[in-house]
């Protein structure tokens, strides 16, 4: 059966998956189907390797709340679907138990810089003139950055880091801390200066925002890669005081997961 082809205008779908194994089950399993089992996902995650899309990685859980993740990227909502399902099926009947699952697409802020907001910047922080070859050259210069930012956004190379975490997010709608009753420049504003904080960790930490309105329980999936955890805490910790989060934040469960490939899984958990 082909599935129906559905693409975004721009941007890919991005799948978190997170199970647990029933042990009683696999404890009974005829010999050679673990080995089968690992084979066919080591299988399914080289042919799907690219840096963007589509791409698996496989996760062990770390904390008990599942044993195994994975981080599915794909441009087409029905790859999407097969990955997850090809996934499943790598699996003995049953032996995979679900235990979160989010969906959600790469998209563009609203809060982006315009042309407007990188000219007030020239001027100001960089004190040049309009008309003159150096005012030219920094324009460039930020319209270049901004269309690397946006192809990042869109179709994300995320690094193949040691820790992954993964939670949703939303902002509030209780009574005075409404950030939908907010107006546009007063939410930029607010953006901007929450921007300004994670950037401050752009060589500890790469973070993929997620949207995922009208597709799952949150608004945002927020995927942070890290080399080590105690950058995790010390961004999201950091966050928690400036007003977008203080405020308007809401957040879910707090997946943390260690990058392992199928073999190394099958150590650890000792499948």
């Amino acid at each position: 059966m082909a599935l129906p082809q559905v693409k975004l205008d721009q941007g890919i779908h991005v799948m978190h998956l997170f199970y647990s194994v029933d042990r009683q089950l696999w404890e009974s399993l005829p010999e050679g189907a673990s080995a089968e089992a690992q084979a066919k996902l080591q299988a399914l995650c080289e042919a799907n390797a690219n840096a963007s899309h589509p791409c698996i990685r496989t996760y062990a859980n770390v904390g008990g709340k599942a044993d195994l993740a994975f981080f599915i990227l794909g441009e087409e909502l029905g790859m999407v679907a097969q990955l997850h399902r090809d996934i499943e099926a790598c699996f003995p009947g049953g032996a995979l138990v679900p235990v979160y699952n989010y969906l959600s697409v790469t998209e563009l802020s609203e809060y982006m810089p315009t042309e407007e907001d990188s000219k007030r910047r020239v001027m100001g922080e960089f004190r040049l003139e309009p008309g003159t070859p150096e005012f030219d050259a920094k324009m460039e210069e930020l319209a270049g950055m901004r269309k690397d930012y946006e192809r990042y956004r869109l179709y994300p190379e995320m690094p193949d880091w040691e820790v992954m975490c993964f939670y949703p997010m939303l902002k509030r709608r209780d009574g005075a801390d409404n950030w939908y009753s907010l107006d546009f420049d007063a939410r930029k504003k607010l953006m901007a200066g929450h921007a300004r904080v994670g950037r401050t960790y752009a060589d500890r930490i790469k973070q993929l925002i997620t949207g995922s309105t009208g597709l799952d329980d949150w608004e945002w999936g927020v995927t942070l890669m890290a080399h080590q955890t105690d950058a995790v805490k010390e961004i999201v910790y950091e966050m928690r005081f400036d007003e977008v989060s203080a405020r308007y934040g809401g957040f879910g469960e707090f997946y943390i997961n260690l990058r392992l490939q199928p073999a190394d899984l099958w150590e650890h958990l000792r499948l």
